[in-house]
C-alpha cells in the first residue's frame, strides 16, 4: 500500500472515531457539526487537529478536547495526537452536513 493510500485510510478511520464525540447538548456528532477544521497526518502518523466549538464559552471545551485527544490516541497506528481549539473562522451552523441539519430539524 502507498503512503498516500495508509494516510486516507488513517485519516477516513480518525473521521470514523470523531462520528462517535458528541457534544452532550447536540444529538449530533462533533464531525458532522462542523467542528473539524482539519485533520493533519504526519509521515510518522503523528496527527494535529484543529476544531472550534459551537461557542467560545461553551463549559465543557475541555471534557471535548479530551474526550478527541484520547479516542484519537487509541488508533493502533497513531503515534502523538495534537487538538488545537481555534475560533477562526467562527463556527456556525452553515458548517454542518446535510445530515447533521436533517438531525435538527434545519432541512
Amino acid at each position: 500500500m502507498s503512503d498516500q493510500n495508509d494516510y486516507l485510510a488513517l485519516e477516513s478511520e480518525i473521521v470514523n472515531v470523531l462520528k462517535y464525540i458528541y457534544d452532550p447538548e447536540i444529538p449530533v456528532n462533533i464531525y458532522d457539526l462542523g467542528l473539524i477544521y482539519k485533520i493533519d497526518v504526519d509521515k510518522d502518523n503523528n496527527v494535529e487537529i484543529n476544531m472550534t466549538l459551537t461557542a467560545p464559552n461553551c463549559p465543557i471545551a475541555d471534557q471535548i478536547l479530551d474526550e478527541v485527544e484520547e479516542q484519537v490516541k487509541n488508533i493502533d497506528s497513531v503515534n502523538k495526537v495534537k487538538v488545537h481549539l481555534v475560533f477562526d473562522p467562527p463556527w456556525d451552523k452553515e458548517m454542518m452536513s446535510d445530515e447533521a441539519k436533517l438531525e435538527l430539524g434545519l432541512m
